[in-house]
């Protein structure tokens, strides 16, 4: 039996991250999980999925020495943000309006996980390119079963395995589903004019078609294309070949975008995955969850990664600041988690839940003021600013 004081199961973002920062905080902290390392990119090859980085997810991967390690010329900022009704609401967020240089920034998955896996490394961290099976609670913690038939006794097992998560079903850890009958397809675009690093959204309706500003290839300027639509026409775009496809974005793109970046042109294959909304107990004896293994939420605000990143950052700060008679899986440590992370999770929940019922609903009426709102809401200088501050994570 293997002792640890803290074991991360999950080396995903989250995980990596989590690993990181309690072993920076001084316990005793252990992986389990694959190990799968991101393929080298070359200049205009791109991972398929990236994330809008918020300031407070900025600030803790660089205390975790893991932004400095990623490449500079593959990440964009994004100094403004459109946001375009389904009729004429228009909201426009720059980041001068509350003295920022950037909104955000956009990053590769595989680049963040690459940097991760680094700064682990350099830090010393224990890794077990293993499976968790199942665990039994105990009176110091719980004991973990792996597929290899390792045993672990950790005082803290912490979930980060996923949407799925192995770790949340062991553990009986309550768990809200609901699907929202759409899927997130992504893809990256070739534009026809420059972003200037400004993310545009359009709400439709029915759909919410994103694009985000990347790096430029010897092709001109790219885009990420993130496009919420209805689960039966995205697996119907996505069986389509390659010509059929690009054909399919160029008629809807520019009826959405009116334009907005020119003509669009597929760089790569779109990939699909359903849209959900999800909600976790958190905690559990001996136990806590971080990022999808304890929620999921509708991708219109970019925030799902953030969301997680703040339970990382919750986590650490709540177990290095806890007295020194409890230990890390102490209950009463964990319901301080638990309670630290119900609001945010619970207010991203509500709005992005809420925006996406929002727009969806096709009441003449409720569209009205809908853009009405929004072009409201341009007009406030003190409104902009808290919407900038919310997107960026400041509390």
């Amino acid at each position: 039996m293997k002792q640890e004081s803290v074991l991360v199961c999950g080396t995903g973002i989250a995980g990596l991250a989590c690993a990181l920062g309690l072993s920076r905080a001084g316990l005793s902290v252990a992986l389990l999980g694959p190990r799968r390392i991101p393929p080298v990119r070359v200049a205009d090859d791109y991972h398929p999925r990236v994330y809008a980085i918020s300031g407070a997810s900025h600030s803790l991967l660089d205390r975790l020495g893991a932004w400095r390690l990623m490449d500079a010329r593959r990440i964009t900022p994004v100094e403004a943000m459109e946001i375009h009704g389904d009729a004429d609401g228009l909201l426009d967020l720059s980041a001068w309006q509350d003295a920022r240089e950037t909104l955000a920034w956009i990053v590769e998955s595989g680049e963040i996980e690459r940097a991760l896996q680094q700064a682990v490394q350099v830090m010393g961290i224990a890794w077990h390119e293993d499976q968790f099976v199942s665990l039994e609670s105990s009176a110091h913690g719980v004991r973990v079963t792996t597929a290899q038939g390792q045993r672990f006794h950790p005082a803290l097992l912490v979930g980060a395995d996923g949407a799925r998560s192995p770790v949340r079903v062991a553990a009986g850890i309550r768990h809200d589903y609901t699907p929202y009958g759409d899927m997130g397809v992504v893809a990256h675009l070739d534009i026809e004019w420059p972003h200037q690093n400004r993310a545009c959204q359009w709400f439709t309706g029915d759909s919410v078609f994103a694009l985000l500003p990347m790096p430029d290839t010897a092709d001109g300027p790219q885009a990420s294309l993130v496009w919420s639509m209805p689960e039966d026409r995205a697996r119907e775009w996505l069986a389509m070949d390659a010509d059929a496809q690009q054909a399919y974005l160029a008629s809807h793109a520019l009826s959405i975008t009116g334009a907005r970046l020119g003509r669009l042109r597929l760089r790569t294959r779109p990939q699909g995955f359903p849209l959900t909304l999800e909600r976790s107990a958190m905690v559990a004896p001996g136990v806590a969850l971080v990022g999808d293994a304890a929620h999921r939420v509708h991708p219109l605000a970019g925030q799902g990664l953030n969301l997680g990143l703040g339970d990382v950052q919750d986590l650490i700060q709540i177990l290095g600041a806890r007295e020194p008679h409890h230990g890390p899986g102490d209950a009463r440590v964990l319901a301080r988690y638990r309670r630290r992370r119900a609001e945010p999770v619970l207010a991203m929940g509500l709005v992005t839940h809420g925006l996406h019922r929002l727009f969806g609903a096709q009441c003449a009426p409720l569209a009205w003021a809908r853009n009405q709102g929004m072009q409201v809401a341009d007009r406030l200088p003190f409104l902009k600013r808290q919407l900038i501050r919310a997107a960026a994570g400041d509390n």
